[in-house]
């Protein structure tokens, strides 16, 4: 049997390099709800680092209340919120793939 064990990380909480040695998938922030670029850039480093699998974990923009207040979105404005922060990640990502999105 063959267990994905996942965490959400680069959300700025302290704890990447101490978790990436205990999992195979990583949820990495895309900044909005939480993090920013030098997280990402760090949690992508240990990834690669320990051979752990990248996910996208896109949010709203909402750091205030870490991505978890309900909002009533525009039409189109999820979509492209999303297609923002995955373009940022794949920019931040360099030659490492993202193997799946895990929306927030």
């Amino acid at each position: 049997m063959e267990i994905d064990l996942n965490a959400d990380l680069g959300e700025g909480a302290g704890f990447d390099a101490e978790l990436m040695p205990l999992i195979t998938s990583a949820n990495v922030c895309c900044g909005l709800h939480a993090g920013g670029p030098v997280e990402i850039v760090h949690t992508l480093a240990l990834a690669r680092q320990h051979g752990v699998a990248v996910g996208a974990h896109p949010g709203y923009a909402d750091r205030e209340h870490f991505g978890r207040r309900d909002l009533e979105p525009r039409p189109g404005e999820v979509a492209a919120v999303c297609r923002y922060q995955l373009g940022g990640l794949m920019g931040l990502t360099g030659a490492g793939v993202i193997r799946y999105v895990k929306p927030h």
